[in-house]
Protein backbone atom coordinates (compact mmCIF):
# COMPACT_ATOMS: atom_id res chain seq x y z
CA UNK A 1 0.00 0.00 0.00
CA UNK A 2 1.11 3.35 -0.67
CA UNK A 3 2.83 5.06 2.49
CA UNK A 4 0.48 7.68 4.22
CA UNK A 5 0.74 11.40 4.36
CA UNK A 6 1.68 11.23 7.87
CA UNK A 7 4.56 8.75 6.84
CA UNK A 8 5.98 11.33 4.30
CA UNK A 9 6.18 14.03 7.45
CA UNK A 10 7.29 11.11 9.70
CA UNK A 11 10.48 10.73 7.41
CA UNK A 12 11.06 14.25 6.92
CA UNK A 13 11.23 14.76 10.80
CA UNK A 14 13.28 11.41 11.25
CA UNK A 15 15.58 13.29 8.60
CA UNK A 16 15.71 16.76 10.91
CA UNK A 17 16.98 14.32 14.04
CA UNK A 18 20.11 12.85 11.86
CA UNK A 19 17.89 9.29 11.91
CA UNK A 20 18.05 6.91 8.64
CA UNK A 21 15.18 5.73 6.77
CA UNK A 22 16.19 2.47 6.29
CA UNK A 23 17.44 0.12 2.98
CA UNK A 24 16.49 2.15 -0.25
CA UNK A 25 15.46 -0.68 -2.37
CA UNK A 26 14.39 -1.02 -5.79
CA UNK A 27 10.61 0.67 -5.29
CA UNK A 28 12.57 3.06 -3.53
CA UNK A 29 14.95 4.34 -6.16
CA UNK A 30 13.05 6.14 -9.04
CA UNK A 31 16.33 6.59 -11.29
CA UNK A 32 18.85 3.50 -10.77
CA UNK A 33 21.96 3.24 -13.37
CA UNK A 34 20.07 0.80 -15.48
CA UNK A 35 17.66 3.54 -16.33
CA UNK A 36 20.07 6.38 -16.55
CA UNK A 37 21.58 4.12 -18.79
CA UNK A 38 18.66 3.27 -21.02
CA UNK A 39 17.92 6.84 -20.88
CA UNK A 40 21.55 7.30 -22.68
CA UNK A 41 21.47 5.08 -25.38
CA UNK A 42 17.78 6.38 -26.21
CA UNK A 43 20.05 9.32 -27.11
CA UNK A 44 22.42 7.55 -28.87
CA UNK A 45 24.96 8.25 -25.75
CA UNK A 46 27.30 5.18 -24.83
CA UNK A 47 26.68 4.60 -21.09
CA UNK A 48 29.96 5.78 -18.79
CA UNK A 49 29.24 2.96 -15.86
CA UNK A 50 28.18 -0.45 -15.72
CA UNK A 51 24.22 -0.64 -14.58
CA UNK A 52 25.31 -2.69 -11.74
CA UNK A 53 28.25 -0.86 -10.38
CA UNK A 54 28.69 -1.55 -6.51
CA UNK A 55 31.03 0.88 -4.61
CA UNK A 56 33.87 -0.87 -3.03
CA UNK A 57 36.55 0.90 -1.39
CA UNK A 58 40.11 0.38 -2.84
CA UNK A 59 38.59 -1.22 -6.02
CA UNK A 60 35.54 1.45 -7.35
CA UNK A 61 35.48 4.29 -5.12
CA UNK A 62 37.64 6.36 -3.18
CA UNK A 63 36.97 7.45 0.33
CA UNK A 64 38.48 10.45 2.30
CA UNK A 65 38.61 11.91 5.48
CA UNK A 66 40.04 15.28 6.46
CA UNK A 67 40.21 16.73 9.85
CA UNK A 68 40.31 20.06 11.17
CA UNK A 69 41.53 20.05 14.81
CA UNK A 70 41.02 23.16 16.63
CA UNK A 71 41.96 24.31 20.12
CA UNK A 72 41.00 26.97 22.62
CA UNK A 73 43.71 29.20 21.60
CA UNK A 74 42.09 28.83 18.01
CA UNK A 75 45.37 26.59 16.81
CA UNK A 76 45.37 24.66 13.95
CA UNK A 77 46.53 20.42 14.03
CA UNK A 78 48.61 20.32 11.25
CA UNK A 79 51.09 17.15 9.97
CA UNK A 80 54.45 17.23 8.57
CA UNK A 81 54.17 14.87 5.44
CA UNK A 82 56.46 12.09 5.29
CA UNK A 83 55.37 10.35 1.34
CA UNK A 84 58.41 10.98 -1.06
CA UNK A 85 56.31 12.77 -3.22
CA UNK A 86 55.27 15.78 -0.63
CA UNK A 87 57.80 15.06 2.15
CA UNK A 88 58.57 18.38 4.28
CA UNK A 89 54.98 20.05 3.54
CA UNK A 90 52.11 20.40 5.93
CA UNK A 91 48.78 19.18 5.77
CA UNK A 92 45.50 18.43 7.91
CA UNK A 93 45.23 14.79 9.31
CA UNK A 94 44.16 12.85 6.26
CA UNK A 95 43.56 10.12 4.38
CA UNK A 96 41.74 7.73 3.09
CA UNK A 97 39.19 5.35 4.54
CA UNK A 98 39.97 1.34 4.83
CA UNK A 99 37.48 -1.62 3.97
CA UNK A 100 35.50 -2.09 7.11
CA UNK A 101 35.97 1.51 8.49
CA UNK A 102 33.15 4.07 9.52
CA UNK A 103 33.53 7.59 8.23
CA UNK A 104 33.96 8.10 12.28
CA UNK A 105 36.70 5.27 12.90
CA UNK A 106 38.40 6.41 9.82
CA UNK A 107 38.90 10.02 10.84
CA UNK A 108 39.86 8.84 14.66
CA UNK A 109 42.54 6.47 13.43
CA UNK A 110 44.49 9.16 10.74
CA UNK A 111 44.31 11.64 13.66
CA UNK A 112 45.88 8.90 15.91
CA UNK A 113 48.48 7.40 13.68
CA UNK A 114 49.76 10.67 12.12
CA UNK A 115 49.79 12.92 15.36
CA UNK A 116 49.51 10.75 18.44
CA UNK A 117 46.34 12.31 19.75
CA UNK A 118 43.57 10.44 20.68
CA UNK A 119 40.32 12.40 19.23
CA UNK A 120 36.61 11.81 19.40
CA UNK A 121 35.07 13.68 16.16
CA UNK A 122 32.13 15.90 17.28
CA UNK A 123 30.42 16.63 13.81
CA UNK A 124 30.77 16.51 10.41
CA UNK A 125 31.46 20.27 8.81
CA UNK A 126 31.17 19.36 5.19
CA UNK A 127 31.25 17.04 1.90
CA UNK A 128 33.40 16.99 -0.97
CA UNK A 129 32.78 15.06 -4.33
CA UNK A 130 34.60 14.47 -7.15
CA UNK A 131 32.59 12.64 -9.51
CA UNK A 132 30.20 10.33 -8.32
CA UNK A 133 33.37 8.04 -6.87
CA UNK A 134 35.26 9.98 -5.29
CA UNK A 135 34.30 11.52 -1.66
CA UNK A 136 35.71 13.83 1.10
CA UNK A 137 34.14 14.06 4.34
CA UNK A 138 35.22 16.68 6.59
CA UNK A 139 35.39 16.23 10.58
CA UNK A 140 36.29 18.20 13.64
CA UNK A 141 36.13 17.15 17.13
CA UNK A 142 38.38 17.18 20.56
CA UNK A 143 41.12 16.34 21.76
CA UNK A 144 40.92 13.33 24.54
CA UNK A 145 44.30 12.66 25.26
CA UNK A 146 47.91 11.68 23.69
CA UNK A 147 51.05 13.48 23.14
CA UNK A 148 52.16 15.54 19.80
CA UNK A 149 54.31 13.45 17.66
CA UNK A 150 57.74 14.85 17.90
CA UNK A 151 60.44 14.49 14.61
CA UNK A 152 62.18 11.88 16.74
CA UNK A 153 58.67 9.94 16.66
CA UNK A 154 58.86 10.30 12.48
CA UNK A 155 57.39 7.41 10.54
CA UNK A 156 55.43 6.46 7.11
CA UNK A 157 52.36 8.20 8.78
CA UNK A 158 54.03 11.74 9.35
CA UNK A 159 57.02 13.49 10.39
CA UNK A 160 55.66 15.30 12.80
CA UNK A 161 52.54 16.94 13.96
CA UNK A 162 51.88 20.60 15.69
CA UNK A 163 49.47 23.13 16.35
CA UNK A 164 49.63 26.76 14.42
CA UNK A 165 48.13 30.03 14.80
CA UNK A 166 48.94 31.06 11.89
CA UNK A 167 49.40 28.62 8.57
CA UNK A 168 50.53 31.19 6.06
CA UNK A 169 54.02 30.91 7.78
CA UNK A 170 53.65 26.98 6.27
CA UNK A 171 54.42 25.43 2.98
CA UNK A 172 51.58 23.34 2.09
CA UNK A 173 51.18 20.34 0.17
CA UNK A 174 48.03 22.07 -1.09
CA UNK A 175 46.18 25.17 -0.52
CA UNK A 176 42.55 23.29 -0.91
CA UNK A 177 42.80 23.30 2.90
CA UNK A 178 42.62 26.82 3.12
CA UNK A 179 38.99 26.79 2.48
CA UNK A 180 38.29 23.66 5.16
CA UNK A 181 40.04 25.39 7.84
CA UNK A 182 37.81 28.64 7.11
CA UNK A 183 34.83 26.70 7.25
CA UNK A 184 35.51 25.27 10.62
CA UNK A 185 36.46 28.15 12.23
CA UNK A 186 33.45 29.97 10.97
CA UNK A 187 31.38 27.18 12.34
CA UNK A 188 33.12 26.96 15.62
CA UNK A 189 32.25 30.71 15.91
CA UNK A 190 28.36 29.81 15.30
CA UNK A 191 27.79 30.45 19.14
CA UNK A 192 27.20 34.03 18.07
CA UNK A 193 23.68 32.67 16.32
CA UNK A 194 23.30 29.58 17.07
CA UNK A 195 20.36 29.30 14.86
CA UNK A 196 20.98 29.84 11.78
CA UNK A 197 23.06 26.86 11.83
CA UNK A 198 22.69 23.59 11.55
CA UNK A 199 23.70 21.55 14.88
CA UNK A 200 26.27 18.83 15.26
CA UNK A 201 25.96 16.08 12.68
CA UNK A 202 27.71 12.95 12.44
CA UNK A 203 27.22 10.31 10.12
CA UNK A 204 24.14 8.00 10.54
CA UNK A 205 25.31 4.18 10.82
CA UNK A 206 23.48 2.25 8.38
CA UNK A 207 24.71 0.61 5.46
CA UNK A 208 23.49 0.92 1.77
CA UNK A 209 24.12 -1.51 -1.30
CA UNK A 210 24.61 1.65 -3.80
CA UNK A 211 25.45 4.93 -3.80
CA UNK A 212 22.56 6.95 -3.17
CA UNK A 213 21.11 10.97 -3.61
CA UNK A 214 17.78 11.16 -1.58
CA UNK A 215 15.92 14.70 -2.32
CA UNK A 216 14.21 16.61 0.00
CA UNK A 217 12.65 19.25 -2.57
CA UNK A 218 10.38 22.45 -1.09
CA UNK A 219 8.55 24.97 -2.43
CA UNK A 220 5.68 27.56 -1.63
CA UNK A 221 2.43 27.58 -2.98
CA UNK A 222 1.54 31.21 -3.56
CA UNK A 223 -2.08 31.22 -2.47
CA UNK A 224 -1.42 29.56 0.88
CA UNK A 225 2.25 30.71 1.69
CA UNK A 226 2.57 26.58 2.88
CA UNK A 227 5.83 24.75 1.96
CA UNK A 228 5.37 21.90 0.37
CA UNK A 229 7.71 18.91 -0.62
CA UNK A 230 7.98 16.48 -3.44
CA UNK A 231 7.01 13.12 -2.83
CA UNK A 232 7.36 10.33 -5.69
CA UNK A 233 4.30 8.40 -6.06
CA UNK A 234 6.51 5.58 -7.53
CA UNK A 235 5.54 2.44 -6.55
CA UNK A 236 4.87 3.35 -3.00
CA UNK A 237 4.95 7.02 -1.15
CA UNK A 238 8.81 8.23 -0.62
CA UNK A 239 11.21 10.92 -1.03
CA UNK A 240 12.32 10.75 -4.24
CA UNK A 241 15.79 9.05 -4.35
CA UNK A 242 18.82 8.46 -7.80
CA UNK A 243 21.47 6.19 -7.59
CA UNK A 244 24.63 8.37 -8.03
CA UNK A 245 26.30 8.14 -11.51
CA UNK A 246 30.11 7.20 -10.61
CA UNK A 247 31.61 8.74 -13.52
CA UNK A 248 29.50 12.41 -13.24
CA UNK A 249 29.45 14.86 -11.28
CA UNK A 250 27.43 14.92 -8.67
CA UNK A 251 25.42 18.07 -9.89
CA UNK A 252 25.36 15.95 -13.20
CA UNK A 253 23.09 13.62 -11.50
CA UNK A 254 20.79 15.98 -10.11
CA UNK A 255 19.98 17.70 -12.93
CA UNK A 256 19.82 14.60 -14.83
CA UNK A 257 17.29 13.45 -12.72
CA UNK A 258 15.16 16.29 -12.17
CA UNK A 259 14.89 16.31 -15.98
CA UNK A 260 13.50 13.02 -15.40
CA UNK A 261 10.87 15.00 -12.95
CA UNK A 262 10.07 18.12 -14.55
CA UNK A 263 11.10 17.75 -17.87
CA UNK A 264 14.06 19.85 -20.10
CA UNK A 265 12.95 23.08 -18.86
CA UNK A 266 13.90 22.80 -15.37
CA UNK A 267 12.28 25.33 -13.13
CA UNK A 268 15.09 27.62 -10.82
CA UNK A 269 16.28 25.36 -7.96
CA UNK A 270 19.35 25.31 -6.16
CA UNK A 271 20.99 22.79 -4.11
CA UNK A 272 20.82 24.10 -0.26
CA UNK A 273 23.05 21.64 1.50
CA UNK A 274 22.75 18.33 3.50
CA UNK A 275 20.32 16.77 5.90
CA UNK A 276 21.89 13.48 6.81
CA UNK A 277 24.82 11.80 5.81
CA UNK A 278 24.44 7.41 6.53
CA UNK A 279 27.21 5.01 5.61
CA UNK A 280 28.19 2.02 7.48
CA UNK A 281 30.83 -1.21 5.87
CA UNK A 282 28.59 -3.80 4.89
CA UNK A 283 28.52 -6.62 7.24
CA UNK A 284 30.70 -9.61 6.36
CA UNK A 285 31.59 -10.62 4.04
CA UNK A 286 32.11 -7.13 2.89
CA UNK A 287 30.86 -6.15 -0.43
CA UNK A 288 29.79 -2.52 -0.36
CA UNK A 289 30.78 0.85 0.70
CA UNK A 290 27.60 2.44 -0.31
CA UNK A 291 26.11 5.40 0.86
CA UNK A 292 23.45 7.70 1.05
CA UNK A 293 23.46 11.73 0.87
CA UNK A 294 19.78 13.47 1.72
CA UNK A 295 19.96 16.86 -0.28
CA UNK A 296 18.02 19.48 0.64
CA UNK A 297 16.88 21.46 -2.53
CA UNK A 298 14.81 24.52 -2.86
CA UNK A 299 12.80 26.14 -5.82
CA UNK A 300 12.31 29.38 -6.70
CA UNK A 301 8.95 29.86 -8.33
CA UNK A 302 5.86 29.09 -6.47
CA UNK A 303 3.90 25.81 -6.63
CA UNK A 304 1.72 26.79 -9.49
CA UNK A 305 4.35 28.07 -12.04
CA UNK A 306 6.03 24.36 -11.64
CA UNK A 307 4.85 20.84 -13.68
CA UNK A 308 5.59 17.90 -12.63
CA UNK A 309 5.65 15.48 -15.85
CA UNK A 310 7.08 12.65 -13.61
CA UNK A 311 5.84 10.03 -11.06
CA UNK A 312 5.62 12.66 -8.24
CA UNK A 313 3.29 15.41 -6.30
CA UNK A 314 4.00 18.20 -4.22
CA UNK A 315 2.47 17.83 -0.61
CA UNK A 316 1.52 20.37 1.86
CA UNK A 317 4.01 19.98 5.16
CA UNK A 318 2.60 19.72 8.43
CA UNK A 319 2.71 23.13 10.42
CA UNK A 320 5.88 22.10 12.89
CA UNK A 321 7.95 20.84 9.41
CA UNK A 322 7.19 24.10 7.80
CA UNK A 323 8.60 26.48 10.66
CA UNK A 324 11.82 23.81 10.42
CA UNK A 325 12.33 23.79 7.22
CA UNK A 326 10.59 27.18 6.47
CA UNK A 327 14.12 28.77 8.94
CA UNK A 328 16.56 26.59 7.19
CA UNK A 329 15.92 27.72 4.12
CA UNK A 330 15.93 31.39 5.53
CA UNK A 331 19.82 30.48 5.98
CA UNK A 332 22.51 29.48 4.48
CA UNK A 333 24.13 27.31 6.99
CA UNK A 334 21.36 25.34 8.16
CA UNK A 335 22.38 22.21 6.22
CA UNK A 336 25.87 20.90 6.23
CA UNK A 337 27.77 22.02 3.00
CA UNK A 338 28.17 20.03 -0.03
CA UNK A 339 30.93 21.01 -2.49
CA UNK A 340 31.03 19.48 -5.99
CA UNK A 341 34.58 19.97 -7.02
CA UNK A 342 34.09 18.34 -10.95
Amino acid sequence: MPQTVSSINDQLTKLIDCQDLGDITSELCDFSLEEQNAASEAQGVQPSAASDFVPVLGKSVTYIVTVVMINDQDEVLMIQEAKQSCAGKWYLPAGKMETGETINEAAVREVFEETGLKCEMTTLIGVETAGGSWVRFLLTGRVLSGNLKTPDQADQESLQAKWFADISELTLRANDILNLIKMTRTYKARAQSPALWHSEMMPIQYAHHKNYLRIVAVIRKRATNTLNVLVSERNVHHLPTVEIHPARSLHSTLRKFMIELFGAELPQHRPHGLLTVEHSPAAYPHTTDGFCLTLLVVFRPPMEEVAVIGKAVWQEMNKELEDKFGRMVGSNHSTLPLNVIR
